[in-house]
């Protein structure tokens, strides 16, 4: 039985942001732009964007499971000043929450799984998730970045990140997203519904917060087929 997870994250404004952590963020942009206006404001803008790719300056909006054995899914949301309530589709349960009490969720269900599965969550959810998390003072129950390779020995913990595995532990030259992915196998992408992950801060903005909870379901579906393909035609036991 393996638990899928995935996030959505938005990142703070920058023109809120204080006077001494926009010029630490911009520091290295003056020094390649150079003196050059357009190039400063392009790299700015990119900047600006990507603000929710750094738990340092992002915030989990939305954090999926989805249990492969119950074929359930579980997606937690940020919903502030709404009066969002949960709601049910097909196989998922959509519940609005804050931050911190989606962390304590995530963590409190992830006691009952020992496999794990995630596109990119070595690199980007665990970590994400970890320092959001140690920001409330939230312990994480489980070790999802030990045993790279396997098995963690001592805890019996799995995780497979599938685009660690599909790219070799890297020694694929150019590893792909998640849409490319499913682009090759006929599977379903989340991005066929109109939205990426790059609409994700704008849906925040405008209060569509269950819009970012369904596309992270999306996400999950794509990333339980994507595994499945992965299990029975690429894994070699």
């Amino acid at each position: 039985m393996a638990l899928i997870f995935d996030i959505e994250t938005v990142g703070e404004k920058f023109d809120e942001l204080d006077s001494v952590t926009q010029d630490n963020l911009t520091r290295w942009i003056k020094r390649e732009a150079a003196g050059n206006d357009e190039k400063f404001n392009v790299m700015l803008a990119d900047l600006k964007e990507g603000l929710g790719f750094s738990p340092l300056t992002g915030q989990v909006a939305a954090i999926g499971v989805f249990d492969t054995v119950k074929n359930q899914g579980v997606v937690y949301y940020q919903a502030p000043d709404s009066s969002e309530q949960d709601a049910k589709e097909e196989n998922f349960l959509f519940k609005p929450k804050t931050e911190a009490e989606m962390l304590k969720a995530f963590w409190q269900g992830a006691t009952n799984y020992q496999e794990f599965v995630s596109f990119n969550g070595r690199s980007f959810d665990v970590p994400f998730l970890v320092m959001r998390s140690a920001k409330y003072q939230i312990k994480p129950t489980v070790n999802l970045m030990t045993y790279r390779y396997g098995r963690d020995r001592a805890y019996g913990i799995k995780h497979i990140d599938l685009l660690d595995h599909l790219t070799y532990q890297g020694a694929v030259r150019r590893k792909g997203s998640l849409h490319l992915f499913c682009r090759m196998f006929n599977i379903k992408s989340p991005k066929s519904g109109g939205i990426t992950g790059d609409d994700v801060g704008r849906l925040f903005d405008e209060k569509k917060y269950l819009e970012i909870a369904e596309y992270n379901s999306w996400d999950l579906i794509a990333t339980w087929e994507l595994y499945k393909i992965w299990k029975d035609y690429i894994k070699v036991d």
